[in-house]
């Protein structure tokens, strides 16, 4: 067990509504129960304890030990340990049961004790729902003053400027992304803001011909997406690829791809013409 810091106490059945309940309204606590005996409590108390201490953690870890608080481990229905449970305002907010990795755990603190970044996150990630793009550009550029090195932020970001049509800066921000777990978003995505950004440079010059007529057809779908008109978009892009379904070097389809990333797996557009294009490809 690590030394105890303030953020680390011990609490019993007598202190539990004092130093749990109560102190949750203030600030969050997570409650372990805990047995001396119980292999998986060796492993995961030591990591809760190191999160804890971590600078900046903003909330409190009470130890429960089930021995000697049994009539608190079934007033809490802790059936299994170690039993980990999230209080805020009084109330349980979020639990598990069992040793989990880091990964998770840290996620499950998220949950019950966000910080300031988690906070600023989840308002950005509103405005991004709501499909306010232009607050949702905002606030992610917020965080990333704050926090310059939150990718998280940095692709909300880049997907906020995709919505609007800004390829260039959202290509310079997805090639910024190195976080393993984004780098098959940001594969998706990249040709998607690499073809609005160029598509976005003016051309001159005249439609004389068919090849060029289709070249016109791929410029005008860019306008359209940064017009907010996916669907007339889709419409344009699988219409190319009716002509040609390697055109420009495949690139058009990668655009098409990358619009289902942007829009999401369960867009109802995303569903709409997904089919559409893989009935044209095979």
């Amino acid at each position: 067990m690590q030394e105890q810091s303030e953020n680390i106490i011990e609490v019993s059945t007598a202190t539990f509504d004092t130093e749990v309940l109560a102190r949750s309204h203030e600030k969050p606590v997570v409650v372990d129960f805990w047995a001396a005996w119980c292999g998986p409590c060796r492993m995961l108390g030591p990591l809760l304890e190191k999160l804890a201490n971590e600078p900046g953690s903003n909330f409190i870890l009470a130890k429960v030990d089930v021995d000697d608080n049994q009539s608190l481990a079934q007033e809490f229905d802790v059936r299994g340990i170690p039993a980990v449970k999230g209080f805020r305002d009084g109330r349980v907010v979020a639990e598990f049961v069992g040793a989990q990795p880091e990964g998770q755990v840290r996620q499950f603190l998220r949950q019950v004790a966000p910080s300031t970044v988690d906070r600023l996150l989840s308002e950005a990630n509103a405005y991004f729902l709501g499909r306010d793009w232009d607050k949702a550009e905002a606030a992610y550029q917020k965080v990333l003053a704050e926090y310059s090195d939150q990718q998280d932020a940095q692709l909300g970001l880049a997907r906020a400027q995709l919505m609007q049509g800004k390829g260039c800066q959202a290509a310079a921000l997805l090639a910024d992304i190195s976080t393993a777990r984004y780098l098959d978003i940001v594969e998706k995505l990249q040709p998607l803001a690499d073809y609005l950004c160029r598509m976005s440079e003016p051309v001159g010059g005249e439609v004389t011909d068919e090849l060029s007529a289709l070249t016109a057809q791929y410029r005008h779908a860019a306008q359209l997406i940064q017009r907010e008109n996916m669907p007339a978009a889709l419409d344009g892009l699988l219409e190319i690829l009716r002509q040609d379904k390697y055109y420009a070097d495949g690139e058009a389809k990668a655009v098409v791809l990358g619009l289902f990333e942007l829009l999401g797996p369960e867009n109802p557009l995303t569903r709409q013409y997904r089919g559409q294009l893989a009935m044209i490809l095979f």
